[in-house]
């Protein structure tokens, strides 16, 4: 007879705290965006994200969680009823992955692993917003947050872990794909959006001519590291429980990421002489990226060669723009829509059973092609690449058309000149006006803008600096 349903302490506080690392995450993403984005836009660019947080966080609770996660209905979409919002769920009996065999599951409450798989949900939108800086309508951004989640992340966290065609399930055809934590649910998808709507919104005013560089690279590397952080709870914590595959993934994030910062500054130092900070921040992201569908499913060695890999290629995609003609603005593109698919071919190279049982046994994959498993599972990585591309890419595309042709989702352009942080916020992130009086307040202090020694009283004062000259 099967025992009484048990909540295990130890699974239960490592998922809370994994939860918490992810949901870091999106300001990270916000102070890494707004860090290499121009200073007249910093604020709509982190607005996005912090956006993002509040919008899909009610949609997942609502029926997100459900459409990812309910009943299996055709390998396409779960049951919108089975976790609706208007339910509750606390009863002794609500644990993640119970049985009428198994009543305790993994001794995790639903309501902990909603949390988690909402803070994934929440990211993964806010990704997208990278790759339109400084030309986005705010109210554009949240309808198409809105619309994009709902069609496309929803159903394709189904697809891929919640029993749908992608990953395992019980019923139907499946295509046996591997994702252990998101490169194809996460980033493959979020980067074919990406592309998709920048397409859709068009180039910035002056880009490529004019050069538009990072305003504050100590933010950017700030919002790097937050994301490093993070990311162990996104890797380590998509385990679920706490064993030794959580051990694998948590030591694999950190390898891969490393190499990804040798491989990536290695690329500048060989192309521009010099490594730069911003190309060591992107270089860890594109690491993460990469090792995110692996982390659980390769051994160490792997990860490291996967890293530099990464580090290397995403480098190079990143110029990609400028040769295709695509304003990609903070290169979501380059790093996780190629980084992803690095990541997720990867499986099909390097994938074995002998580190994690569970690619047979849950999900029904096989070794990669280097462990003795052929192309096979290498085909169904690339098969399950190319479906979430195309269905991301079409519905982005339409979203953020149609948008366009009603309320519009491009700025106008003498606000994207002016600064869209002014016209879509009424606010700046940066006030360089005097402090006070005429004095010139800590510009003064700080010698700047004060009268050259030697001036008269009847010297014209300085005029002071413009938040537009950063940007």
């Amino acid at each position: 007879m099967p025992e009484a349903p048990t909540i295990d302490g130890a699974n239960t506080t490592w998922l809370l705290v994994s939860t918490a690392l992810v949901l870091l995450m999106t300001p990270g993403l916000a102070l890494f965006y707004g860090g290499l984005n121009r200073a007249k836009g910093v604020l709509n660019m982190m607005m996005m994200s912090f956006s993002a947080i509040g919008l899909i966080s009610v949609l997942w609770w609502f029926y997100g969680f459900s459409v990812a996660f309910g009943a299996d209905k055709n390998g396409l979409l779960g049951d919108p009823s089975t976790y609706l919002g208007t339910k509750t769920f606390l009863a002794e009996t609500d644990l993640w992955g119970a049985t009428a065999e198994n009543p305790s599951g993994i001794g995790i409450p639903l309501y902990v692993f909603m949390a988690f798989q909402m803070v994934f949900a929440v990211i993964t939108v806010a990704l997208i917003s990278g790759a339109i800086a400084d030309r986005a309508k705010f109210a554009g951004w949240l309808l198409f947050a809105f619309g994009w989640a709902t069609l496309v992340y929803f159903p394709v966290a189904h697809w891929v872990w919640g029993g749908g065609f992608i990953g395992a399930g019980a019923e139907g055809w499946h295509i046996h794909a591997l994702d252990f934590a998101g490169g194809t649910a996460v980033h493959i998808n979020a980067g074919a959006a990406a592309l998709a709507v920048v397409l859709v919104l068009g180039k910035r005013l002056g880009w490529p001519r004019e050069g538009m560089k990072p305003h504050n690279i100590p933010l950017v590397a700030l919002g790097a590291g937050l994301l490093w952080f993070g990311w162990f709870g996104f890797n380590a914590g998509s385990e679920l429980t706490v064993d030794s595959v959580a051990g694998l993934a948590f030591i694999n994030t950190q390898l891969a990421t490393a190499a990804a910062v040798l491989g990536w500054i290695a690329v500048e130092w060989i192309k521009d002489r010099k490594p730069t900070m911003v190309g060591a921040s992107s270089g860890a992201i594109a690491g993460l990226v990469a090792i995110t569908p692996a982390c659980g499913f390769i051994a160490p060695w792997a990860a490291v060669l996967l890293g530099i890999v990464a580090g290397i290629v995403c480098a190079l995609a990143v110029s990609l723009k400028y040769k295709l003609g695509y304003d990609d603005s903070l290169d979501v593109v380059g790093v996780h829509f190629v980084g992803g698919w690095i990541g997720s071919l990867w499986l099909g190279l390097f994938a074995t059973n002998s580190v994690n049982a569970a690619i047979t046994d849950v999900v029904g994959g096989s070794d990669g092609l280097f462990y003795g498993g052929g192309l096979t599972q290498l085909g169904r990585q690339a098969l399950a690449g190319l479906i979430v591309t195309v269905w991301s890419f079409g519905v982005a595309w339409v979203l953020a058309f149609v948008i366009e042709k009603t309320i519009g989702f491009r700025v106008k352009g003498e606000a994207e000149v002016e600064g869209i942080d002014i016209a879509e916020h009424a606010e700046s992130s940066y006030d360089l006006s005097p402090a006070g009086g005429g004095t010139g307040g800590a510009f003064a202090m700080a010698g700047i803008g004060t009268p050259a020694a030697g001036a008269t009283s009847g010297t014209a004062p300085v005029e002071p600096v413009s938040a537009k000259v950063s940007g």
